[in-house]
């Protein structure tokens, strides 16, 4: 499957959360199918992308990466390559390079949607497709200057400034779906012997 198609895939089977989501969704959709193009930069009325909020094993903090060039506190995240066999390995992919952290868990589907204005070649737009990932435990950043200009943990409910709503939203979202799958799998089995 091509990346185009899995990201097509992806955003068919994706139940967005509210209507404005719903909206961008069926967007993203009719932009895949006017553009064969539309997951690379090249395509300038605009292209898919893949960003991830990083969250802490515990559910409680949340790495942002200090953007070099808009000076903002942001989530992980960028272009798609041709390397990328799926959307998720994009997100995946640009979570480890800028993170440094090795052995991140990307949650399955993403969480969240957000299309916005960019100068990526004369005049387009990100149709970026946000995802959730879990550190180790033992997770240790390593920052590369050629990625960031700063990199660190946050509580997820005191991001530093400057930010901006969507990162604010994302890293929410993001630790709601966490905070599911902690609990989840902090349930005891069942005892019911119609369950087994």
């Amino acid at each position: 499957m091509s990346l185009h198609a899995d990201a097509r895939a992806v955003l068919d089977a994706w139940t967005a959360p509210d209507a404005r989501q719903e909206e961008l969704r069926r967007s993203y959709l009719d932009h895949l199918d006017a553009h064969g193009d539309g997951m690379w930069r090249s395509c300038l009325p605009g292209h898919v992308t893949a960003s991830t909020a990083i969250i802490s094993a515990d559910g409680s903090r949340a790495v942002l990466t200090l953007h070099r060039i808009h000076r903002i506190w942001l989530q992980t995240g960028g272009h798609c390559e041709p390397e990328d066999a799926t959307l998720g390995a994009a997100a995946l992919r640009e979570a480890t390079e800028e993170s440094g952290i090795r052995g991140l868990t990307l949650l399955p589907e993403p969480v969240g949607l957000d299309r916005h204005a960019v100068p990526c070649g004369g005049g387009s737009f990100h149709l970026d497709v946000q995802y959730a990932a879990v550190a180790p435990e033992d997770a240790v950043l390593v920052r590369d200057p050629d990625e960031s200009a700063d990199l660190g943990w946050f509580p997820v409910d005191d991001l530093p400034e400057p930010s901006d709503e969507v990162c604010r939203s994302l890293v929410r979202a993001a630790a709601e779906a966490v905070g599911r799958r902690l609990r989840a799998s902090a349930r005891p089995p069942s005892t019911d012997p119609g369950t087994r």
